[in-house]
């Protein structure tokens, strides 16, 4: 496992989101989603500093990571790719899509690029079944993706 060294700045800023919720333990979820936004994982460095912060344990902080699915302790890439997987999408080809993406970007489903630009997962559904299979860049949504699709969408980011 690798270590993450935290400088006294980010520290500061762990300290000053888990205050901004009053550092209280029943805002873990919230803590966890804003500290998440501003380092974009959650290692156990910092799932330390803020169960320290909030006066809970550092396994109520992991358990928390572990079962939420949108949290993750690993770095995800600068345009995190994730693909639906819920029913509708699978129907109509999201396993192909996802395929051509590892194929295309040559990683697996939760792997990050070497060059930090792309992460790969999938998701059970995002909501807009109309538009599917769907393919979800960061917050900007794909609807309707086909794989003769995939290198175009890729080539946005590049």
């Amino acid at each position: 496992m690798i270590k993450v060294k935290l400088t006294e700045d980010k520290i500061n800023k762990i300290k000053e989101i888990c205050a901004s919720f009053g550092n209280r333990g029943g805002e873990a979820i919230n803590v966890l989603h804003k500290v998440q936004g501003e380092f974009g994982y959650l290692p156990a460095e910092v799932q330390e500093v803020i169960a320290k912060e909030l006066n809970v344990s550092v396994a109520t902080i992991y358990g928390i990571v572990t079962f939420y699915s949108f949290f993750t302790m690993i770095p995800k890439g600068e345009h995190p790719i994730s693909i639906c997987m819920g029913t509708a999408c699978y129907v109509r080809g999201s396993e192909k899509v996802l395929d051509e993406f590892k194929r295309q970007l040559k990683i697996s489903i939760g792997e990050t690029t070497a060059d930090g630009k792309f992460s790969l997962n999938c998701l059970r559904c995002v909501g807009a079944c109309g538009l599917a299979p769907v393919v979800l860049i960061g917050e900007k949504v794909y609807g309707r993706v086909t794989t003769d699709k995939v290198q175009e969408i890729i080539s946005e980011y590049n």
